[in-house]
């Protein structure tokens, strides 16, 4: 309902000013409720929709280091009447979908507003960060959803997450940690070492890509582990909406709350398409497996000199290595 009652405000703000007669260039506005340093605008002779925020004394980068993306940009622009701020306009593009602009806009108020208690540099880091999420998302080319093998490995991570939190970790360790929707090397970055995330819904075996000769090499960062998630299709299990919904609730008020939704979109995970996601999951087991000595892997020290890449495939029931729980993995990367 909020989320509803927003929209609207911000409809009717955009419709207000689109009936207002104005010549030549400029910005008309309208302040939202809320939050006095964010405007609703429409851009003229243009007239696209617009987010303006308002900060006091941070540095704005130059031009071409602010987000563009698919149908939107972000410029550094003045309002002849509120010129006691540094502002930003978040602008749709003329080509750009104006139900999806509307989206990332009531998502951005959302994350501004829910930063409680920050500093104005924080708030201003989390505006940029955001938008960069939403541009990388758009960058897909998607219709807003995640392929079956996709689901299934943010799935995976998400358990994860989750069990670490419950095995004691504060929320914020394993969400800052998550690297995986950043396409860092490995999934999570803890402590001195790593964890990274292989799922599968195989009943027989289970297959794992490999997707680099950096993704298993522990000569740079120690202890690295694999967690293999088995889970098994099922009516009565979790979908992956609801494991989104357990790792926020885990989360709570928290500010990491702010980085898990940045993550999540990074990850190709919008809450709006979650009606896509269908599918039910049980967990069966969650290994984790220490990636030492003579573990299976290629890197780049074990292959023949002139290989500098590779992707390949484990079947990670045929390795002999003993496994650990979560919390006894923690422990060994120094997080518990």
């Amino acid at each position: 309902m909020v989320l509803q009652n927003e929209r609207n405000e911000l409809m009717a703000a955009w419709r207000a000013l689109s009936g207002t007669v104005q010549a030549g260039e400029g910005w008309r506005t309208i302040p939202l409720s809320g939050h006095k340093s964010i405007r609703a605008g429409r851009h003229f002779p243009g007239n696209e929709e617009a987010l303006l925020v308002g900060f006091t004394s941070i540095t704005v980068p130059p031009a071409h280091q602010l987000p563009q993306g698919r149908g939107f940009l972000v410029a550094k622009v003045d309002i002849h009447d509120q010129c006691d701020k540094h502002w930003l306009a978040l602008e749709r593009r003329p080509d750009g979908s104006l139900d999806l602009f509307t989206t990332m806009v009531l998502d951005v108020i959302d994350t501004i507003r829910s930063a409680k208690a920050i500093s104005e540099e924080r708030s201003f880091h989390l505006f940029l960060t955001r938008i960069r999420a939403w541009q990388d998302f758009m960058r897909r080319g998607t219709d807003a959803t995640l392929g079956p093998q996709a689901e299934i490995g943010l799935f995976g991570e998400l358990i994860v997450l989750v069990c670490t939190v419950r095995a004691g970790l504060h929320p914020a360790v394993p969400i800052e940690g998550w690297e995986g929707p950043l396409n860092g090397v490995q999934d999570f970055i803890l402590g001195t070492g790593a964890i990274e995330v292989k799922t599968t819904i195989a009943s027989a075996g289970f297959p794992a890509t490999i997707e680099s000769l950096d993704q298993l090499d522990d000569s740079t960062r120690q202890p690295l582990f694999l967690a293999a998630v088995r889970l098994r299709v099922d009516d009565s299990g979790t979908s992956l909406p609801q494991i989104v919904e357990q790792a926020r609730a885990l989360v709570g008020d928290d500010p990491a709350r702010n980085t898990l939704d940045t993550k999540l979109l990074h990850a190709g995970y919008f809450d709006v398409a979650a009606h896509h996601y269908q599918r039910r999951f049980d967990t069966v087991e969650i290994l984790v497996i220490p990636v030492t000595g003579d573990f299976p892997r290629l890197t780049k020290t074990t292959v023949p000199s002139g290989i500098v890449g590779a992707r390949y495939e484990l079947d990670l029931d045929k390795t002999t290595a003993c496994t650990f729980g979560i919390r006894e993995a923690l422990v060994q990367l120094g997080v518990l």
